[in-house]
């Protein structure tokens, strides 16, 4: 019975048209497998890389270690708990979006990040003024963010296997109330002559979960304040929601 839809010249010409859509829908799909195959491939060779060029031994800090995952609450078992509606009239939206939300500032955007002082000091959470890195731990890095090469015991890091931490680094949080503060990655050697050398870590923070207050008094200077001229906007949360 199908030999007689063949002899119609309408039938074939239906039939013909309905193959060569399918070879394209066939090709568009071997396409698109191998522009994913090759995003894949690319990825696996900078994880590779960046494996490789970051086996190095490193030295334990201060900072205590806790199951700092990304789902993890950043209310459930902190001594400092507000809810969100609190939060968001305690900081700012800039303070907010990183303490609370997890996000990540620009490069460059925060006054802390090339900030130095002669006077001694601490840098304290600016959700709760826990003090969490000491003056003396800050190092340039050149990377955009305030960096340091030791933490206080306040600091809460994420606890991860050793290739993941090498790899993609760790959240670091305030241990007072669970604000996010940036991460921690084990490339410190990288950074010759400076304090993260001798520690191997860098702790990537973000200015604005910041506030320095010098030890003997003076004027706190504040994370979410901006260089001068420079205009601050925010990147979506590297992290997933939290509860």
């Amino acid at each position: 019975k199908y030999s007689s839809l063949l002899e119609s010249p309408c039938s074939f010409l239906f039939l013909a048209t309905i193959a060569v859509i399918l070879k394209y829908n066939t090709a568009l799909s071997l396409v698109d497998n191998s522009i994913q195959s090759a995003c894949t491939t690319r990825r696996q060779i900078l994880k590779q890389a960046l494996f490789v060029g970051t086996l190095s031994t490193t030295t334990a800090t201060t900072a205590q270690v806790a199951f700092a995952d990304s789902t993890k609450s950043r209310t459930d078992g902190y001594v400092v708990q507000h809810n969100e509606e609190e939060w968001s009239n305690i900081l700012n939206r800039a303070q907010y979006n990183i303490l609370r939300k997890g996000g990540t500032e620009r490069q460059k955007s925060s006054v802390l990040n090339t900030f130095s002082s002669d006077k001694v000091g601490a840098y304290v959470c600016a959700g709760c003024n826990t003090p969490l890195f000491m003056s003396d731990a800050k190092f340039p890095s050149g990377t955009g963010w305030p960096s340091f090469a030791t933490a206080l015991s306040n600091v809460e890091e994420e606890q991860v296997n050793p290739i993941q931490a090498r790899l993609d680094g760790r959240e670091v949080r305030c241990g007072t109330c669970g604000g996010h503060l940036g991460d921690l990655f084990n490339d410190g050697w990288l950074y010759a002559g400076t304090q993260a050398s001798k520690t191997g870590r860098r702790y990537c923070i973000d200015g604005a979960a910041l506030i320095f207050k010098p030890q003997n008094g003076g004027e706190d200077v504040i994370g979410y304040v901006p260089p001068p001229s420079k205009d601050i906007q925010y990147q979506p949360s590297l992290y997933r929601e939290t509860r």
